[in-house]
Order: structure tokens, then sequence, then C-alpha cells
């Protein structure tokens, strides 16, 4: 499954902020029209480096596959960022 919803909330030492709901799915539009050039840069550097370019593909797919569930949690001086993307 391919994630749709990303979820990133920031907390500071003097400030709370709301929860923003970034809708994922919206960059699917985009990534659609850019897929052929991607592509075939994807390719050029799959022949450079000898790398199988099918196999390649099935990588990165099996990466964005893996993404839902995915939690990031940053804290650094007293702030906090999470990153949530279901």
């Amino acid at each position: 499954m391919i994630p749709n919803i990303a979820i990133v909330r920031i907390q500071t030492p003097h400030r709370r902020w709301p929860r923003l709901w970034l809708p994922l799915f919206l960059l699917w539009i985009p990534a659609l029209l850019l897929a052929p050039f991607v592509l075939l840069i994807l390719l050029v550097v799959c022949i450079a480096s000898r790398v199988s370019f099918l196999r390649a593909i099935a990588t990165f797919w099996e990466i964005l596959c893996s993404l839902p569930g995915t939690h990031v949690r940053v804290e650094a001086h007293g702030s906090n960022v999470n990153v949530r993307i279901l």
C-alpha cells in the first residue's frame, strides 16, 4: 500500500503547533507527469552502474510501499518534531 497521509507535529518550549495533515496522494499527480523523465534518468544510471533496471524499479517500489507505519521523532534543544506516515 502506498502512503496517503503524513501527520506532522511540531512542539517548541514556548509554543505547541497544531497537527498538520499532509495529503500525500496529491503528490501522485505531478509524480505521474514526471515519471517518464525519472524512468529515463533511472535507466541511464542503471546502465552506467551496471544494475538491473527492473530490479531498481522493484527496490524503489518496495521502499515506497513500506513507508506507511513509519514514525520519525526528532528532539533537539527542547523542541520536538514528529512525523507519522499513514
